[in-house]
């Protein structure tokens, strides 16, 4: 009887799979609202919590008041290709409570939850030498080998994680990792790249394995891109995104903001020519004083963040293109994510870290395993201690809240995974850092009192 139930849920979840799909690419909004509607109630009978039925009504609403993300998503219908398409709202979406019962049962055997992403960088090396880059001081380490990549994958996803961040260092250098991709369709790979390596070839071969995104960095427009990554960079990048849109691969932009540069890349003009281009999304990141020549005058003042975070809260409910902002994005992901709250970091030596920002370590994938790192006290305090004083728009424990840092890698004794990597502890970055987190603190504080700030979506703009 048992079985004959399996597999009838097992037909029911596949028949809603196809059936979402189905009207999310076709679909009409009256026929987008009602076929929500019925993949709900196919959802109710497999198991769907509460919650994610409010998500269901939450996401209805959104269609109903015209928001943007209803053309992002026939965005991602006409520019991607149909397997490309098939995987993204397979493995991201639809396969979504296949995965959760694997996460409840993780920490039903483990007494906590586990993350749900993780960051890998396979290697170090890069054909480029951009300034300020986190990755910059390990240009010379080995690679992570295979084998290791391979065990990664399949314990992530004995925690109920399939996807996957890949980040370097250049990721495309390293050929073999598109066997790495194949190998696991159930998983999604997030990849982070210079693209000056996407040709047409390597476009074609990402589009015909289907369960890869690629993310490229720039940091402006042409003359500020190339200023930090070297001339004919931004080009190179143009065409690479050319290469992915011709053949119907997914992609978006990263891009680093600093102290020149915070304007242009929240501007309207910057995220349209990025929309016509074919980004479908972008993640925006801060400078962190780490890496090759850490310069602290590059850093974000605490004023330029705070405006930083509501042109993309804009941008995000006004635009068919998905962003994120790591820091600001606090509050829709209930504070820091390190230490395997909901992330964690592994570089090419190994070292398990809890961000790529945060670069300490204790333990090392070579000889422990991932879930005995996350049971590490180490990783155990920083999850504990999220978030911190409450207030979810200073959710880091690098630049909002750096004494906690400082207290955590001298508590536990953790060691800095490069040399040089432990200068946010000591003057002079030390003390810019305390500077810096005190403005923050200052405008901050105010916001979060009067709930100037929205976890994702509103309809507020429209």
């Amino acid at each position: 009887m048992k079985k004959v139930v399996k597999k009838t849920k097992n037909h029911l979840m596949e028949l809603m799979e196809n059936q979402a799909i189905k009207f999310v690419v076709n679909s009409s909004d009256k026929n987008f609202i009602r076929e929500i509607e019925i993949v709900k109630k196919i959802a109710s009978i497999l198991g769907v919590t509460k919650k994610g039925k409010e998500e269901f009504d939450y996401f209805k609403k959104l269609v109903e008041a015209k928001h943007p993300v209803k053309r992002l998503i026939k965005r991602i219908n006409d520019e991607l290709n149909p397997h490309c398409r098939n995987l993204l709202f397979k493995n991201i979406f639809l396969k979504s409570l296949y995965w959760k019962k694997k996460k409840n049962k993780f920490a039903k055997r483990e007494g906590f939850k586990g993350p749900t992403n993780i960051v890998v960088s396979p290697t170090m090396k890069c054909n480029l030498r951009c300034d300020g880059c986190w990755a910059g001081k390990f240009q010379k380490v080995p690679d992570l080998e295979m084998c290791l990549l391979e065990r990664i994958v399949e314990e992530v996803r004995e925690m109920g994680v399939n996807f996957i961040t890949i980040t370097g260092g250049e990721p495309f250098i390293r050929t073999d990792l598109f066997n790495l991709y194949e190998k696991y369709p159930d998983v999604y790979f997030q990849i982070y790249t210079n693209a000056t390596l996407i040709n047409e070839e390597v476009a074609k071969k990402l589009g015909e394995i289907g369960n890869a995104a690629v993310m490229i960095s720039v940091e402006g427009g042409e003359e500020k891109t190339d200023a930090r990554r070297g001339n004919g960079v931004y080009r190179k990048g143009v065409k690479a995104m050319n290469n992915l849109k011709k053949e119907g691969v997914p992609f978006g932009f990263s891009v680093v903001a600093t102290r020149y540069n915070v304007e242009e890349i929240t501007s309207d003009e910057f995220i349209d020519d990025l929309i016509e281009k074919g980004c479908l999304n972008g993640w925006y990141f801060q400078y962190i004083p780490i890496g090759r020549n850490p310069d602290t005058s590059l850093m974000l003042t605490p004023e330029q963040r705070d405006y930083m975070r509501k042109r993309v809260y804009k941008i995000r409910n006004t635009k068919p293109i998905f962003l994120a902002d790591f820091w600001n994005d606090g509050p829709l992901m209930n504070g820091c994510m390190a230490g395997g709250k909901s992330y964690l970091h592994i570089n090419p030596l190994g070292d398990i870290e809890p961000c790529a920002f945060a670069q300490f370590a204790i333990d090392n994938i070579r000889n422990k395993t991932i879930t005995e790192a996350l049971k590490s006290p180490f990783f155990k305090a920083i999850r504990e201690g999220i978030p911190y004083d409450g207030n979810l728009l200073r959710p880091c424990m690098v630049v909002d809240r750096p004494e906690i840092l400082r207290d955590h890698v001298k508590r536990f004794g953790a060691h800095p995974t490069y040399p040089g990597g432990d200068c946010l502890l000591s003057s002079p970055i030390k003390d810019e850092l305390d500077k810096y987190a005190k403005g923050v603190k200052k405008i901050y504080d105010k916001a979060w009192q009067e709930r100037d700030w929205i976890t994702l979506f509103t309809t507020d703009y429209l």
